[in-house]
């Protein structure tokens, strides 16, 4: 949350027992908006775009500088990269699509994967102190990319016909109940699917994002009033959070990650 940001929506001298009537500044959807930094172009870029775009620099300048020499006795940096991606490679994908259908979408994956972990760990870093998939047109955006992936492979593997059955869940032997277990199968897969893979991400780091800047603020908040003992129990509670939300943004880009290798293996499993 930027000092600009914070200033707009309460006054930073509210304290308690204070004579200018003003209360707690609690964090609320103001913590989420950013006014353009700069413009380029056409294009005016806030803080979560920026984050967004110093991600794609991080990921990739991570991966070429582990091995854009590779060796066959690995350094440190190579060795942390190898880590990673068999992490994604063996624990997800080879998990999931198995290794001979997985091994080409490995990339994918791996990309996916450390993408949304660095955007979710701007919330932790100084100076950043924000999720990028906090905002819900990130994670958004990505699950639209697993999902038109996902799309793409169901026809392509099983022809047109063949894809409608797969994702209505056609099955003949269901008698009269098949046309509605078809209708309820053909909106969760084209509706409710994308959907729920976009909020999972999202609503983590945003209700992330609310519980640190609240006891953030709060432990200001205390300390400003001379109620140091509460402000060092807020303190506590923010490194706590802190410890907390560095394994839910750990876990949230595992889990998005093994929701797309699920999706692209029931595009490629055959339809009974």
């Amino acid at each position: 949350m930027s000092a600009d940001q914070t200033t707009l929506a309460f006054d930073w001298s509210c304290r308690v027992f204070a004579d200018n009537g003003c209360g707690f500044p609690s964090p609320g959807l103001h913590s989420f908006l950013f006014k353009p930094m700069f413009t380029v172009g056409s294009v005016d870029i806030d803080k979560p775009m920026l984050l967004a775009l110093l991600s794609t620099l991080v990921v990739i300048g991570f991966f070429w500088a582990a091995f854009g020499k590779a060796k066959v006795i690995p350094g440190r940096l190579q060795m942390i990269g190898e880590a990673g991606y068999d992490f994604v490679r063996r624990g997800i994908v080879y998990e999931t699509l198995g290794k001979r259908e997985g091994d080409k979408y490995v990339p994918f994956m791996v990309s996916l994967f450390f993408f949304v972990w660095v955007m979710n760990l701007w919330s932790v870093i100084p100076v950043a102190q924000f999720p990028v998939t906090s905002i819900i047109a990130y994670p958004a955006a990505l699950a639209g990319i697993v999902y038109f992936t996902w799309l793409i492979l169901t026809f392509r593997k099983h022809g047109f016909v063949g894809g409608l059955k797969n994702l209505t869940g056609y099955d003949k032997s269901l008698g009269w109940v098949l046309p509605l277990v078809m209708l309820i199968e053909f909106f969760s897969n084209l509706l409710v699917r994308p959907f729920t893979h976009a909020v999972r991400l999202f609503g983590n780091m945003f209700a992330g994002h609310l519980l640190l800047v609240m006891f953030t603020v709060a432990s200001w908040y205390l300390m400003n009033s001379y109620l140091v003992p509460a402000a060092a129990v807020s303190f506590v509670m923010t490194i706590l959070m802190i410890g907390f939300e560095l394994f839910v943004q750990a876990v949230q880009a595992y889990v998005f990650v093994l929701l797309a290798c699920t999706y692209v293996q029931g595009a490629l499993a055959e339809h009974h």
